[in-house]
Parts: C-alpha cells; structure tokens; sequence
C-alpha cells in the first residue's frame, strides 16, 4: 500500500526541494522538514496507552505511545531525512544499513547493517528520500525481518509505480508513505521527474 501525503504545506516544499537551484544546506533543511510532516501522517496508527496525569487543575486521562520505534535510514541519503522524525519521536532509537548495486547482477548488496534489538516488536521505520527500483527499499525489509522485526514501515519523499509495485509484491504487509508518486523510471533508473541525486543535493557532493 502506497499513500501519498498530499497536505499543501508537503506539496509546497515538495516544489522547492525539487527545483535544481535549491543549494544542499536549503535542501538538508527541507528534507527534515518534509520528513516530519510524513511521519506525522505514517505513525497515526502506532500503539499507544492509556495514561493519567496530574494537570495543575485536574486529572487528565492521556495517551502515550506504548512501543519501540526504530529509524533506520539506508546509506548514505536516508541520513537527511534522520533529523525530522527525531525531532518528531525524539526517543526513538536508530539503526543503519548501507546497500551498495553490484554492477555485474545489479541486485542491492549489504555493506553495513547495525540494529537495536527493539527491532523485535516495535515499529521500524525505513527512510530513504528516493524509492526508485524499490531494490535497496527490498533489501533493508529483508534485513530487518531477518533479524526479527515484525512492524515495518516505509518513508522517502519522491516514489514511482515501478518501485512501489515491487515493495508490495516483495512485502504487501509494509505501507510506504511519500510526499510524491512520481511518472516512472528513466534509463538510468532516476525517478523522473524526481529529485536528481538526493544524496548529492543533501551533502553538497558530486559524481
């Protein structure tokens, strides 16, 4: 399942994260702030308890969030978009796995993986700004129910149809959620019309 969060406020940094004169330090700054705003509308369904706290007038019946949330960003450009869920969930624990593409299969290959053990039985959250192929996005799902995790979701700013159908034939019980469903796949697999180089634009760097 694949939700685009269409909220004008999404869709007006949308446009200007897009534009190819945003420079990395404005881009890094949009990228949080997007991240915050999709996350809001991917954790509305968390767990939660019932609580009761003292206000200054009276007893108040609250919620709170009853489990583990878990980041884990794909290296290196989910690292941009790290800073806007802490800053949402600032209790939430991270995890990290880089995936590189073999150039002879051209199938995702792990380099690094690194995983809090909330994993099982909280919520895990992967963050990449492009979903492009939907191979990485794969491959850090695989990972992460290797090693226990049950609750899975998936959170980048730009998508498409080709990787959003391979998620869900590959995983159909992990939703994605993203500011944009973009047209399609280029030949050199960029999401069109997308972002460009997320990690380029996020880190100020270059091919």
């Amino acid at each position: 399942m694949a939700e685009l969060v269409d909220h004008p406020c999404v869709q007006h940094k949308l446009a200007i994260i897009r534009d190819v004169d945003t420079g990395h330090k404005r881009f890094r700054e949009l990228a949080t702030e997007i991240t915050k705003f999709i996350c809001y509308e991917a954790l509305k369904n968390i767990r939660t308890r019932e609580v009761v706290v003292q206000t200054p007038v009276a007893e108040a019946s609250c919620r709170k969030l009853d489990t583990d949330l878990v980041v884990v960003p794909i290296l290196r450009a989910g690292v941009g978009m790290l800073e806007g869920i802490l800053e949402l969930v600032p209790t939430a624990r991270v995890g990290f796995v880089g995936l590189y593409r073999d150039e002879e299969s051209k199938q995702p290959v792990t380099y690094y993986e690194r995983f809090p053990s909330q994993i099982k039985g909280g919520t895990c959250i992967i963050i990449d700004p492009m979903l492009a192929t939907g191979g990485s996005t794969v491959a850090a799902i695989e990972k992460l129910k290797e090693n226990g995790a049950g609750s899975i979701v998936v959170v980048c700013i730009v998508t498409c149809p080709e990787g959003i159908a391979l998620v869900e034939a590959e995983h159909p019980d992990v939703p994605i959620y993203a500011a944009a469903i973009d047209e399609k796949l280029d030949d050199r697999k960029y999401i069109v019309p997308g972002l460009g180089d997320a990690g380029d634009r996020l880190f100020g760097t270059s091919h």
